[in-house]
């Protein structure tokens, strides 16, 4: 499964909200900061059973406003509590009735100017990491699976913003960094003391950001811009691909905010073919948008009642999963089948809580027998060309990169032994040529 819940960069998205919880990479876990009168408490979701279940893990007083928290694959939750210009970190896990609580350490912030906060859950689960970004540089902490508490591992000149995983191992993050009044997407390696390559440069004018990254196609979802000077747009590229980075006049929704949440794995032959999950928020509140690459249009969908805005994550075979608390329902998901998926079910599949009976009208949708109109190719069975209007391209490539950073996202293609058919190039291992910097 690939997830992501991504804060938001300050003072850039126009308004969108972080997501509403957390959840691991590998989805069998979420956490969030529940609601109980008028404090907050921990809350641990598990979501890799047969029915989702909350457990409650509160502790000795209420926690404060600007708290943290985030699940772990083993199913402790890491909290983070500002103090001051002090940032606690601990681990939290269920001992019966009560709440066990086991101290990591702290991170010492004492200029009043530097932001400390969660970067999105890494690959694996066992590890977590957190950003603190101070007046002239930042600084990438390891904060839960070190040998000795936190760690500092890496310090980048200038203030950034973002985090994204690029690989399946937690090494190579994108953060997208600001400097002489423009912001351009750079890479950092944490297994070689933070060494940092630019990732993605459209003009030399333009600010330039990754929102999202799927390490199965190489697909990256970016916000530029570069098309239209003064006026953010949403685009994709694809990691080690020579194709310049698009953006779709679909993407493009008046009087609203977009903001890409998760992609699906497993296409590993297809970026262009991947599901992307839109949080959509405008004058009537927030509601689901399902777009892929190839596709010309954003199908949209309304949200469940109660859904924790802007968290979801995709199964392999394209079902969004969203998670949604309600009084009659405290801990649920509902499963939204995407358009384009043969052999499945379009809509919301929300399940009734066990013991509960199914309301009539609440299951899925009716069985499609065909693509439907304007969803997957287009009515006479053929995908949207590249070169289709509603598509802007920049001669912009992705990525720019050192050469060991290659090596390590793209890894290398074994030949076969005996000759063969030709067969599709994965993108993701497209050869770069004269794009690789040294």
């Amino acid at each position: 499964m690939t997830v992501c819940a991504i804060e938001p960069a300050a003072g850039h998205e126009e308004g969108a909200g972080r997501a509403g919880c957390a959840i691991t990479t590998d989805g069998s876990y979420a956490a969030r900061l529940a609601l109980a009168g008028d404090s907050f408490f921990p809350e641990r979701w598990t979501l890799d059973g047969p029915e989702p279940y909350a457990v409650p893990l509160p502790g000795n007083q209420p926690e404060e406003p600007g708290t943290e928290v985030q699940p772990l694959s083993d199913g402790r939750v890491l909290i983070h509590r500002p103090a001051g210009g002090r940032h606690v970190f601990s681990l939290l896990y269920p001992t019966g009735p009560g709440t066990g609580e086991l101290p990591l350490g702290t991170v010492e912030c004492p200029d009043e100017g530097t932001r400390l906060r969660l970067l999105p859950p890494a690959p694996g689960g066992e590890r977590a990491y957190a950003l603190a970004v101070g007046r002239r540089s930042t600084v990438v902490w390891l904060v839960a699976g070190g040998m000795f508490g936190p760690e500092q591992l890496a310090e980048v000149p200038g203030r950034c913003s973002g985090g994204v995983w690029l690989d399946r191992e937690g090494r190579m993050l994108a953060l997208d960094r600001e400097t002489g009044g423009r912001t351009k997407a750079v890479v950092v390696d944490l297994e070689r003391g933070g060494e940092m390559s630019p990732l993605l440069q459209i003009a030399d004018g333009s600010d330039d950001r990754v929102l999202l990254a799927d390490p199965d196609s190489g697909l990256l979802l970016v916000r530029s811009d570069a098309p239209s000077p003064g006026r953010d747009r949403l685009g994709w590229g694809v990691l080690g691909s020579t194709l310049p980075v698009r953006f779709p006049e679909c993407l493009r929704l008046a009087d609203c905010t977009v903001t890409p949440f998760a992609i699906q794995p497993g296409q590993m032959l297809t970026p262009e073919g991947c599901a992307v999950a839109l949080r959509v928020d405008g004058a009537f509140g927030s509601w689901v948008g399902v777009w892929r690459p190839a596709e010309r249009r954003v199908h949209h969908f309304p949200a469940p009642a109660g859904w924790l805005a802007g968290a979801g994550l995709w199964t392999a075979d394209g079902v969004l999963r969203l998670p949604y608390a309600t009084g009659a329902v405290p801990c649920g998901v509902a499963g939204l089948r995407a358009p384009g998926q043969e052999r499945r079910r379009e809509g919301l599949d929300v399940r009734p809580p066990v013991g509960r009976p199914e309301v009539p009208g609440s299951g899925e949708g009716p069985v499609r027998t065909g693509s439907g109109s304007g969803s997957g190719p287009v009515a006479d069975g053929r995908v949207p060309s590249p070169d289709d209007p509603a598509n802007e391209d920049l001669p912009s490539q992705l990525p720019y990169c050192s050469g060991d950073m290659t090596a390590c996202l793209l890894p290398p293609h074994a030949e076969p032994d005996t000759p063969s058919t030709t067969r599709p190039v994965p993108l993701q291992q497209a050869p770069l040529g004269q794009l690789v910097t040294k």
